[in-house]
Protein backbone atom coordinates (compact mmCIF):
# COMPACT_ATOMS: atom_id res chain seq x y z
CA UNK A 1 0.00 0.00 0.00
CA UNK A 2 2.84 2.38 0.87
CA UNK A 3 4.45 1.71 -2.53
CA UNK A 4 1.35 2.84 -4.45
CA UNK A 5 1.03 5.99 -2.32
CA UNK A 6 4.60 7.03 -3.14
CA UNK A 7 4.09 6.28 -6.87
CA UNK A 8 0.87 8.32 -6.89
CA UNK A 9 2.57 11.32 -5.27
CA UNK A 10 5.47 11.12 -7.74
CA UNK A 11 3.02 10.78 -10.66
CA UNK A 12 1.04 13.86 -9.55
CA UNK A 13 4.29 15.80 -9.13
CA UNK A 14 5.44 14.84 -12.65
CA UNK A 15 2.08 15.81 -14.21
CA UNK A 16 2.08 19.19 -12.43
CA UNK A 17 5.67 19.75 -13.55
CA UNK A 18 4.82 18.96 -17.18
CA UNK A 19 1.84 21.33 -17.08
CA UNK A 20 4.07 24.10 -15.70
CA UNK A 21 6.72 23.49 -18.38
CA UNK A 22 4.04 23.54 -21.10
CA UNK A 23 2.57 26.79 -19.77
CA UNK A 24 5.99 28.48 -19.62
CA UNK A 25 6.83 27.27 -23.14
CA UNK A 26 3.66 28.85 -24.51
CA UNK A 27 4.18 32.12 -22.61
CA UNK A 28 7.89 32.48 -23.39
CA UNK A 29 7.32 31.46 -27.02
CA UNK A 30 4.68 34.21 -27.28
CA UNK A 31 2.07 31.75 -28.50
CA UNK A 32 -1.58 32.44 -27.81
CA UNK A 33 -3.63 29.28 -27.46
CA UNK A 34 -6.56 30.33 -25.31
CA UNK A 35 -6.87 34.10 -25.49
CA UNK A 36 -5.41 36.70 -27.77
CA UNK A 37 -4.36 40.24 -26.98
CA UNK A 38 -3.85 40.90 -30.70
CA UNK A 39 -6.03 41.49 -33.74
CA UNK A 40 -5.19 40.63 -37.37
CA UNK A 41 -4.61 43.14 -40.16
CA UNK A 42 -3.54 42.81 -43.79
CA UNK A 43 -1.21 44.98 -45.89
CA UNK A 44 -0.55 44.56 -49.63
CA UNK A 45 2.87 45.44 -51.10
CA UNK A 46 4.48 45.40 -54.54
CA UNK A 47 7.51 43.67 -52.99
CA UNK A 48 8.40 42.39 -49.52
CA UNK A 49 12.02 41.37 -50.09
CA UNK A 50 13.78 40.74 -46.79
CA UNK A 51 10.61 40.71 -44.67
CA UNK A 52 9.99 37.40 -42.91
CA UNK A 53 7.34 35.70 -40.83
CA UNK A 54 7.94 36.78 -37.22
CA UNK A 55 9.41 40.17 -38.18
CA UNK A 56 8.40 42.93 -35.77
CA UNK A 57 5.67 45.49 -36.46
CA UNK A 58 6.55 48.94 -35.09
CA UNK A 59 4.65 52.16 -34.55
CA UNK A 60 6.78 55.16 -33.58
CA UNK A 61 9.66 52.77 -32.88
CA UNK A 62 7.61 50.71 -30.41
CA UNK A 63 7.11 46.99 -31.00
CA UNK A 64 3.33 46.49 -31.28
CA UNK A 65 3.03 43.20 -33.14
CA UNK A 66 4.45 40.57 -35.49
CA UNK A 67 4.20 39.51 -39.11
CA UNK A 68 2.15 36.30 -39.12
CA UNK A 69 2.21 35.19 -42.74
CA UNK A 70 3.35 36.36 -46.17
CA UNK A 71 1.46 35.15 -49.24
CA UNK A 72 0.87 36.25 -52.81
CA UNK A 73 -2.30 37.60 -54.40
CA UNK A 74 -2.03 36.08 -57.89
CA UNK A 75 -4.94 38.08 -59.25
CA UNK A 76 -3.57 41.54 -58.37
CA UNK A 77 0.14 40.60 -58.42
CA UNK A 78 0.71 41.82 -54.85
CA UNK A 79 2.46 40.40 -51.82
CA UNK A 80 -0.03 40.02 -48.95
CA UNK A 81 1.35 40.47 -45.43
CA UNK A 82 -0.83 39.26 -42.58
CA UNK A 83 0.12 40.79 -39.24
CA UNK A 84 -1.06 40.88 -35.66
CA UNK A 85 -1.23 44.12 -33.68
CA UNK A 86 -1.94 44.60 -29.96
CA UNK A 87 -5.62 45.21 -29.26
CA UNK A 88 -5.06 48.52 -27.48
CA UNK A 89 -3.33 50.04 -30.54
CA UNK A 90 -5.65 52.04 -32.79
CA UNK A 91 -4.90 52.01 -36.52
CA UNK A 92 -7.03 54.02 -38.91
CA UNK A 93 -7.99 53.25 -42.50
CA UNK A 94 -5.64 55.96 -43.82
CA UNK A 95 -2.62 54.31 -42.16
CA UNK A 96 0.62 53.82 -44.11
CA UNK A 97 2.63 50.60 -43.81
CA UNK A 98 6.26 50.59 -44.95
CA UNK A 99 9.10 48.08 -44.84
CA UNK A 100 12.19 49.47 -43.11
CA UNK A 101 15.67 48.19 -42.32
CA UNK A 102 17.30 48.20 -38.90
CA UNK A 103 20.61 49.92 -39.56
CA UNK A 104 22.44 49.74 -42.88
CA UNK A 105 22.28 45.98 -43.45
CA UNK A 106 20.02 44.89 -40.60
CA UNK A 107 16.83 42.87 -40.55
CA UNK A 108 13.65 44.20 -42.10
CA UNK A 109 10.62 45.20 -40.07
CA UNK A 110 7.19 46.63 -40.79
CA UNK A 111 6.65 50.22 -39.72
CA UNK A 112 3.13 51.63 -39.52
CA UNK A 113 2.08 55.27 -39.43
CA UNK A 114 -1.31 54.76 -37.71
CA UNK A 115 -3.05 57.65 -39.48
CA UNK A 116 -5.94 59.41 -37.82
CA UNK A 117 -9.09 61.39 -38.29
CA UNK A 118 -10.96 58.68 -40.17
CA UNK A 119 -12.49 55.27 -39.44
CA UNK A 120 -10.66 52.67 -37.34
CA UNK A 121 -9.55 49.47 -39.06
CA UNK A 122 -11.47 46.47 -37.80
CA UNK A 123 -9.94 42.98 -37.43
CA UNK A 124 -8.87 41.63 -40.84
CA UNK A 125 -8.92 45.20 -42.19
CA UNK A 126 -6.63 46.09 -45.09
CA UNK A 127 -3.96 48.79 -44.99
CA UNK A 128 -4.11 50.12 -48.55
CA UNK A 129 -1.29 52.70 -48.43
CA UNK A 130 2.03 50.82 -48.46
CA UNK A 131 5.66 51.53 -49.30
CA UNK A 132 8.09 48.77 -50.28
CA UNK A 133 11.62 48.62 -48.88
CA UNK A 134 14.40 50.58 -50.56
CA UNK A 135 16.78 48.17 -52.29
CA UNK A 136 20.27 49.47 -51.41
CA UNK A 137 22.09 47.18 -53.86
CA UNK A 138 19.95 48.48 -56.71
CA UNK A 139 20.63 52.09 -55.71
CA UNK A 140 24.37 51.49 -55.43
CA UNK A 141 24.35 49.77 -58.81
CA UNK A 142 22.54 52.67 -60.43
CA UNK A 143 24.91 55.17 -58.86
CA UNK A 144 28.01 53.17 -59.84
CA UNK A 145 26.93 52.84 -63.47
CA UNK A 146 25.79 56.45 -63.81
CA UNK A 147 22.05 55.87 -64.03
CA UNK A 148 21.35 58.30 -61.19
CA UNK A 149 21.25 61.81 -62.58
CA UNK A 150 21.34 64.95 -60.50
CA UNK A 151 18.63 67.55 -60.88
CA UNK A 152 19.31 71.23 -61.24
CA UNK A 153 21.52 73.67 -63.05
CA UNK A 154 24.73 72.77 -61.19
CA UNK A 155 24.82 69.33 -62.87
CA UNK A 156 24.69 70.91 -66.34
CA UNK A 157 27.56 73.27 -65.50
CA UNK A 158 29.78 70.29 -64.63
CA UNK A 159 29.51 68.82 -68.14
Amino acid sequence: MKKYTMETIVGIFVVVGLICIGYMTVKLGKLNLFSSDYYPLVAKFTTVSGLRTGSPVNILGIDVGRVERITMDQENQKAVVELRVKKDIKIYDNAIASIKTEGLIGDKYLSIDPGGGSDLLKPHGVITETQAAVDLTELVGKYAFGEVKGKGKDQEDLK
